[in-house]
């Protein structure tokens, strides 16, 4: 092939791949920005979880507390109820 046709078609072909290299680069940005955005996505949900079981077990612990208080409060006015048929 003559030197002026190969550069005419490495122009052309440069041309109509330069549009879709720009694409494929910006969609790329896109995959990387939706990647990024899941991860911390997850990270935060980690998180959340985490809080979830902190409080859970807060919870948990309060129960515990309001269940002993019930019983001692119950067993107080046992004693009360004794106290006052002593009279």
């Amino acid at each position: 092939m003559e030197p002026e046709l190969l550069k005419a078609l490495s122009s052309l072909l440069d041309e109509k791949l330069n549009p879709i290299t720009i694409r494929q680069d910006e969609i790329y940005q896109v995959v990387k920005a939706l990647e990024h955005s899941a991860e911390v996505n997850k990270a935060e949900q980690d998180k959340m979880s985490n809080d979830i079981a902190h409080i859970k077990g807060d919870v948990e612990a309060l129960r515990k507390d309001i269940s002993n208080v019930e019983i001692i409060t119950s067993s107080n006015w046992a004693d009360i109820a004794k106290l006052k048929a002593v009279k």
